[in-house]
């Protein structure tokens, strides 16, 4: 059983080797830990500090492409290595290394197929009570998306299995943590949380520049994710929403036209009428997303079976070369 920890790198080499050295040497039921990093276009010297350090893969970007990028390039690179479970951290140590056996307990205990860090949030001193409230808030809407219980979406320190992280599409260029959570739900994955503990913040986050930039990016992935994997029902409700305004104001242009008052609201019959046509429009296309997306589900399938494939004969071949 080998596990590979990841961790996306952009600049870090002041905080890196804290966070390296707080990472588990050795783990019951891990036979192997090798550690990579994504370097996301670093202008410093991360890569020498990792490579000084001991580390046994290195991701490069000659230009910075994100977190998502940057996530979805070290999940391909584990599972070239061989591994079998992913796990996912931050240079910035602000999760603590211990707790990564916690994530990888229900994995290899076959109880979850990803497992989510949850932080002790209000307890965070470093959060501000604006953050806490929004992080609980996107951590609910995010539920209702997903229909999942993940009480702490944002986090990034989470694990994989190998069948999970080959299922694992990230579209958005932003984040990966909020997607691949409505992503796992919506598939019926087996996903869960265990509590977890937080270090002192050693630098500020740097996935935002403020909090009305993080709030919107999040709310338009959580959107997105959803339109995604339930067109239907979002196109649905958007076109139930437009018909029903429509058939209300219809009812107060009956109600003037018995009173003998029709004449002077000429405007409301057209507005129910456009409303009432837009709305329909809008389920209409909401059947054809829908069938666009049972289409996506059976490319995502053949795209995994593909994947499989592949991988697997790269980790045979790794398994040989160390042989």
């Amino acid at each position: 059983m080998k596990l590979i920890i990841q961790i996306p790198c952009y600049n870090e080499a002041e905080t890196l080797e804290i966070a390296l050295n707080d990472l588990p040497k050795k783990i019951d039921g891990i036979d192997v830990i090798e550690y990579l990093i994504i370097n996301d276009g670093s202008k410093d010297n991360t890569v020498e500090v990792a490579k000084k350090w001991g580390i046994n893969y290195v991701v490069n970007f000659k230009r910075n492409k994100g977190l998502a990028k940057g996530f979805m390039a070290g999940l391909d690179a584990c599972l070239q290595a061989g591994a079998d479970i992913i796990v996912n951290t931050d240079a910035d140590n602000q999760y603590c290394g211990e707790d990564i056996e916690k994530l990888v307990r229900p994995i290899l205990e076959g109880k979850a197929d990803v497992v989510i860090g949850e932080r002790p949030i209000d307890q965070t001193e470093h959060f501000s009570p604006l953050k806490k409230k929004l992080q609980h808030l996107g951590s609910w809407v995010v539920r209702k998306a997903s229909k999942t219980d993940i009480p702490d979406a944002p986090s990034g320190f989470r694990a994989y299995s190998r069948d999970a992280a080959l299922r694992m599409n990230v579209i958005n260029e932003y984040t990966y943590t909020l997607e691949t959570i409505v992503q796992a739900g919506r598939n019926k994955m087996a996903i869960m949380s265990v509590p977890i503990r937080t270090n002192s913040e050693l630098r500020p986050s740097r996935l935002f520049h403020s909090m009305f930039g993080y709030v919107k990016k999040s709310m338009l992935t959580i959107i997105r994710a959803f339109m995604m994997y339930k067109p239907l029902k979002f196109f649905s409700m958007l076109g139930m929403l437009s018909i029903v305004i429509g058939i209300l104001i219809g009812i107060r242009y009956i109600v003037f036209l018995i009173q003998g008052l029709g004449g002077g609201n000429v405007q409301s019959l057209i507005l129910c009428s456009m409303l009432i046509i837009i709305g329909v429009q809008t389920v209409v296309v909401g059947l054809q997303a829908d069938v666009i997306a049972a289409n996506r589900k059976i490319l995502e399938d053949i795209q995994f079976r593909m994947k499989e494939v592949y991988y697997n004969d790269k980790k045979e071949n790794n398994y040989n070369k160390e042989d």
